[in-house]
C-alpha cells in the first residue's frame, strides 16, 4: 500500500490511542514537527473505547499502528488478529481504580464478589484486568454473567449510576476526577504484572513500510526521553490538557517510564506469556514471534522476572 499523500508528498500513517495523558508524547511529536521533520503525516485517532475497539479497528485495516494495553493485544493477536507488538511503549504498569457507584451501598472489595463489572468490550483492558483483580481477592468470576458492555466511560458512568453494573476498573488518574466529584467511590486500585501499554502494528503495514515503522518508532521514543526529562512542564501540560489536579498528575508522571527502546526482551516476554495463560486470559503458550516483530526480539540474560 503506497501510504504517500499527494498533496505533501509526506507517507501518512494512522495512528490510534486512547485519549488519555500517556499518549502526550505522541501528540507533542506532532504538535513540534518531529514527524514532518522525517516526511511522516501522523492521522492520530483518539479511540476511547480502548484497546478492544484499537483491536477491532486493526483487523478491520483503520489504523496501521496502535497504542494498546500489552494483555489486549496478546489475546487478540492469539484470537486472529494480523498484527505483531513492535516494541514496548510504558515500562511501568498500569494503576486500575475499582470503582462502584456512589449510591451501590457497596463500600470495600470483600463485597464484589460475583457483582457484574462493566467493560468497554470482550478482550479489552477492562474485560482482562477484571480476571487479575479476581485472582488477587481470591474471588471467581462467571464469563456468562458477570460482564455488562458498556463501550466506553461514559458507558459506564450510566452502567453504575443504574446498578446495571456494580463494579468498573479504568485507569486510576484519569478516572479520579469522578471520584472527587462523588459519582465514584474508590474501592481499591490494582496494578498489572506487566509493561502496561504496547506498541503494535499490522501485519501489512510492517510487511510493506517496515523503513517507515522504524523511523516512527524512533521519533515516538525520541519525544518519550525528551518529556520525561521536563518534568514541571510536563505534570503542568498533564494537569491542564487532562483536567487533572496538578498534585495526581506529578504523582502519576512520577511512576510513568516509557520504554525508549525497540527492543523487546525474550525472557520478560516468556513470563508475560505464562502469566496470561495462568490467568486463562490465553489458552495456550504461542511462539513469541507469533505475538511480537522478530526482528526487534532480543535476549537480555541480566534481567530476572
Amino acid at each position: 500500500m503506497d501510504l504517500l499523500d499527494q498533496k505533501s508528498m509526506k507517507k501518512v500513517v494512522r495512528v490510534g490511542g486512547v485519549p488519555e495523558h500517556f499518549n502526550l508524547a505522541w501528540h507533542l511529536a506532532n504538535e513540534n514537527g518531529l514527524f514532518s521533520q522525517e516526511g511522516i503525516e501522523i492521522n492520530w485517532q483518539d479511540v476511547p473505547g480502548g484497546t478492544g475497539a484499537m483491536c477491532k479497528a486493526l483487523r478491520e485495516n483503520e489504523l496501521d499502528i496502535a497504542i494498546t494495553l500489552t494483555e489486549g493485544i496478546v489475546a487478540d493477536i492469539m484470537a486472529g488478529n494480523p498484527s505483531k507488538i513492535i516494541q514496548f511503549y510504558v515500562n511501568s504498569p498500569l494503576r486500575w481504580g475499582i470503582y462502584t457507584g456512589v449510591n451501590s451501598g457497596i463500600k470495600s472489595l470483600d463485597e464484589i464478589a460475583s457483582k457484574k463489572y462493566a467493560i468497554s468490550r470482550y478482550r479489552s483492558g477492562s474485560h482482562l484486568m477484571a480476571f487479575v483483580n479476581a485472582r488477587n481477592l481470591g474471588q471467581t468470576i462467571d464469563e456468562e454473567k458477570d460482564f455488562v458492555l458498556v463501550g466506553n466511560m461514559e458507558g459506564a458512568r450510566k452502567a453504575l449510576a443504574n446498578n446495571d453494573a456494580q463494579v468498573f476498573m479504568w485507569e486510576k488518574y484519569m478516572t479520579k476526577p469522578l471520584v472527587d466529584a462523588g459519582e465514584f467511590r474508590f474501592l481499591g486500585e490494582c496494578k498489572t504484572p506487566w509493561p502496561c501499554f504496547a506498541v503494535v502494528a499490522t501485519d501489512s503495514f510492517i510487511e510493506e513500510n517496515s523503513q517507515l515503522l522504524g523511523k516512527v518508532i524512533e521519533v515516538m521514543n525520541k519525544s518519550c526521553y525528551e518529556l520525561k526529562f521536563k518534568e514541571l512542564e510536563a505534570t503542568q501540560m498533564v494537569a491542564w490538557r487532562y483536567q487533572l489536579k496538578l498534585a495526581d498528575a506529578k504523582q502519576w508522571f512520577s511512576e510513568l517510564e516509557y520504554a525508549y527502546s525497540e527492543e523487546i526482551d525474550e525472557i520478560q516476554m516468556v513470563s508475560i506469556l505464562n502469566d496470561l495463560k495462568s490467568l486463562h486470559i490465553i489458552d495456550r503458550l504461542p511462539q513469541i514471534e507469533e505475538v511480537c516483530y522478530a526482528p526487534n526480539l532480543h535476549v537480555n540474560s541480566s534481567n530476572e522476572y
